[in-house]
């Protein structure tokens, strides 16, 4: 479970590293923690049930996002590496079409 500390930092803007459980079976299997790290372009619903978060990282000159829920028993760490500088929007989605130096100049973050 995600603790309140981080979730308050989860904000568009900050650059995060989420750990993940991959494999393993329904009954408890061996299985491994994936991290990904990137950019944070949208946090969704609060603390719902269904909240989420999305991530945006460059893998192999390829952009690939993905969508957390916060709710999850999958998500085993997930460590804020950067705080947004001068975010000013609450969804970041026209990152996906700018290059990273761009980015950094644009809401400072190294991406």
């Amino acid at each position: 479970m995600i603790t309140e500390e981080i979730l308050k930092k989860i904000k568009p803007g900050a650059k995060v590293k989420v750990f993940s459980a991959v494999g393993g079976s329904a009954s408890g299997g061996e299985g491994s923690i994936s991290p990904f790290e990137g950019l944070v372009l949208a946090r969704k619903h609060g603390k719902e049930t269904g909240a989420t978060f999305t991530v945006r990282a460059n893998v192999a000159g390829v952009g690939v996002e993905k969508v957390f829920p916060i709710n999850v028993p999958t998500i085993t760490k997930i460590e804020i590496l950067s705080s947004p500088k001068k975010v000013h929007r609450s969804k970041l989605y026209f990152v996906r079409g700018m290059a990273g130096h761009r980015v950094r100049r644009k809401i400072g973050v190294s991406v």
